[in-house]
């Protein structure tokens, strides 16, 4: 599966970067790019990182989210992720890394279509 990156800006001077697809050793570098794109163009209040739809993220997919937090702190600008899907959420949590990004939620599909979400028993 590829990764589509979808950027808005949103009311309020926040840009929100939403990921589709894998983050992983052939994609992390989209995500790093997407941010430093959005920091190229304008000083947003905050970059949001939507991650409802991603299925699935390495290591070096989460490398690149950190890379990403590093480069807009430096230039003043708060990173944070949001609506992380229960794969991501789990990834941050076990690296010791929610925290770092605001300690969001797990995004829960419910009754929706169309969503990657993979349910699995005992987790």
């Amino acid at each position: 599966m590829s990764l589509s990156i979808l950027t808005s800006a949103m009311p309020d001077g926040v840009v929100e970067i939403a990921p589709r697809g894998e983050i992983d050793v052939d994609t992390a570098h989209e995500v790093r790019e997407a941010v430093a794109a959005v920091l190229t163009k304008s000083r947003p209040a905050r970059i949001q990182l939507n991650m409802r739809l991603v299925s699935f993220i390495d290591s070096v997919g989460i490398s690149a989210m950190v890379a990403g937090f590093q480069t807009a702190e430096v230039s003043g600008v708060k990173l944070v992720v949001t609506e992380p899907s229960r794969f991501v959420h789990r990834q941050l949590w076990v690296t010791g890394l929610l925290g770092l990004f605001g300690a969001p939620e797990p995004y829960y599909a419910g009754a929706s279509a169309g969503t990657p979400e993979v349910q699995s028993a005992g987790g």
